[in-house]
């Protein structure tokens, strides 16, 4: 605690005057750029979740929790109105290192989805399926095929989004080739 306090009096504010330690949002500020934890309580809104993000040549993939919804009722109590999921997306690409975000895919993983995704082993594989629409008038119109497949020779998995849309007429195919150790963190990101 003792460095604590020596970093936070020698660190200045943006206004350039010393910071306080007793001063909880300064410290609050600090502990993302200082990378240390104060060890007090926080809620879950307090927390900031970074995507991972995998860039290959045809396409990317991107893994971001996103959060529950509540709304209070009556008493006070909460209610969840939205379930949180994970939510992978995939951009297509246009060119060396450069994506198309206009023409991006997602696929939300439910919690039961991540479960199955993160008891995978490294000879499995494991396939979803989503109609977006399925409790609408459009149900059957879009249909969503998520499949994680492993390399022939062990050394990773194809991560395959394929979208058919029969409003638009289209159908998009992403895949992207992850290692062995991309896979884990993907893994570790969704059980965190």
């Amino acid at each position: 605690m003792m460095k604590l306090s020596r970093f936070l009096n020698s660190n200045r504010n943006a206004v350039g005057k010393p910071t306080d330690v007793r001063d909880g949002s300064a410290l609050h500020a600090l502990t993302f750029q200082a990378g240390i934890s104060t060890g007090g309580k926080s809620s879950i809104q307090d927390r900031v979740f970074a995507p991972y993000s995998v860039f290959k040549g045809k396409a990317a993939l991107s893994v971001e929790p996103v959060l529950p919804t509540f709304s209070k009722f009556g008493s006070g109590n909460l209610r969840v109105d939205r379930r949180g999921s994970m939510m992978l997306t995939f951009l297509p690409a246009i060119g060396e290192r450069k994506y198309d975000y206009e023409k991006r895919q997602k696929f939300a993983l439910s919690a039961t989805e991540v479960g199955s995704l993160i008891s995978t082993g490294p000879k499995d594989s494991c396939e979803f399926f989503h109609d977006p629409s399925m409790l609408s008038s459009n149900a059957g119109q879009v249909r969503k095929n998520l499949s994680i497949k492993p390399h022939a020779d062990g050394s990773g998995y194809f991560v395959s989004l394929s979208v058919v849309n029969n409003i638009l007429k289209t159908t998009e195919r992403f895949t992207v080739p992850v290692t062995t150790a991309e896979f884990t963190v993907l893994k570790t990101a969704c059980s965190v």
